[in-house]
């Protein structure tokens, strides 16, 4: 598996233990982002994501289920067809125009894709009261990364003003408050 598969696997585990560990009452519960619930943090990435990708790159795209209705389904779905794009050597590596310039699919990706699920995870926990630690590794080359296109990142309304901590608080306290959540 390549790095880029392997970092994304293990963001998409996360995520995918919260998925299936979320009683199902609670899909309904608020999410920190705004007017969100727990189902539409699902729906979010299981309507970007094959919006952007699926008719970007040569994948075999399923029919994914309305995280509406089926947000365990609707994940699991979009899930396993980032996988196989990510471990199908013809897949990962054909190269596509993005809004940000040509870009192989493992490439888009990885800038795009596995932060998201990574950040929403832990949107996801803290609605539904599961365990909201990410993975340490993720969260240090993301906030790294980050950090320096602050004005890019609040320019482009993916993220609300960063959040005030404390000058020493931990690296995903940070990464979150960098998003504009509140940890």
């Amino acid at each position: 598996m390549s790095p880029t598969a392997d970092r994304y696997a293990r963001v998409a585990d996360g995520f995918t233990a919260r998925v299936d560990r979320t009683p199902d009452a609670a899909w309904d519960a608020p999410s920190p982002c705004d007017g969100w619930v727990a189902r539409d943090v699902v729906g979010h990435l299981t309507e970007w994501v094959p919006a952007f990708f699926f008719s970007r790159w040569p994948i075999d795209a399923p029919s994914i289920p309305s995280a509406s209705d089926d947000p365990v389904g609707a994940w699991h779905a979009l899930d396993a067809t980032i996988r196989a794009g990510l471990t199908t050597p013809t897949v990962a590596s054909a190269k596509a125009e993005t809004p940000i310039g040509a870009q192989t699919f493992e490439d888009a990706v990885d800038m795009l894709v596995t932060g998201d699920v990574m950040i929403h995870t832990w949107d996801l926990a803290r609605a539904v009261g599961l365990d909201e630690r990410l993975d340490a590794d993720q969260v240090h080359r993301m906030l790294d990364g980050i950090e320096a296109m602050d004005a890019a990142m609040r320019a482009s309304g993916h993220y609300g003003p960063r959040v005030d901590v404390a000058a020493d608080a931990d690296e995903q306290t940070r990464l979150l408050a960098f998003t504009g959540r509140h940890p």
